[in-house]
């Protein structure tokens, strides 16, 4: 049950972020001014971006649904192509934004290696089910969709900033880094503990029975 509550309220945050992405689109007058100031200077790349990270973030967290790839298995294969077609776009627009992108060398190093890890592990998953690797295709899907989800943390972080008085051009080389490296570094820690938990119950002696039971409380 637990995992089914932790999947709805990913969900959840990515269908808002990705609504908010579209708001941003189609309504420039609620554009924040450093939203604004990317419109203004590439209108293109940054619709691109946008629309790429709208369509991966939703596509990416059904691609998590167990029960959407036991028993639609078709669906799953095509959201995982939108999916690896939304970041390839997105990424690149998002790695030349990054590059010109205001808050100097700390906010554009940040940016930067973010859109280069997010399309290199994407690759990656799309190189390994191509090759039909299919569990190390899903570790290297955690590792893509934890950078996808910085869509979400960014703007939690960001909303905490405001909070707390700090000002955006303080917060924002910060916000550049802290929105995607913890969420892979908690990506890697929770592969490792399932990849532990495998371990330990492949054991030879256990019953199956018992073994089953454990695979399926694994987190």
């Amino acid at each position: 049950m637990s995992k089914r509550i932790l999947w709805s309220l990913m969900t959840l945050s990515a269908v808002l972020v990705a609504l908010y992405a579209i708001g941003l689109l189609a309504a420039p007058s609620i554009r924040p001014p450093f939203i604004q100031n990317l419109f203004s200077k590439f209108p293109g790349l940054t619709s691109i971006h946008f629309i790429g990270g709208a369509i991966a973030i939703v596509a990416g967290a059904f691609q998590f649904s167990a029960s959407l790839r036991s028993k639609h298995l078709s669906l799953h294969r095509l959201l995982g192509r939108f999916y690896v077609g939304a970041i390839l776009f997105s990424g690149a627009a998002g790695l030349v934004l990054a590059i010109n992108s205001i808050g100097g060398p700390y906010v554009q190093t940040g940016f930067g290696l973010m859109a280069i890890f997010w399309l290199a592990t994407t690759f990656k998953a799309y190189q390994l089910i191509r090759n039909g690797d299919v569990k190390a295709h899903e570790n290297w899907m955690t590792r893509s969709y934890a950078v996808t989800l910085a869509g979400v943390t960014l703007r939690l972080y960001l909303g905490i900033s405001v909070v707390l008085g700090i000002k955006f051009f303080d917060a924002y080389p910060v916000l550049a880094w802290i929105c995607w490296v913890p969420n892979l570094l908690i990506a890697e820690l929770l592969l490792r503990h399932k990849a532990n938990i495998a371990k330990a119950f492949s054991r030879p002696g256990l019953s199956d029975s018992y073994q089953a039971r454990a695979v399926r409380r694994m987190p």
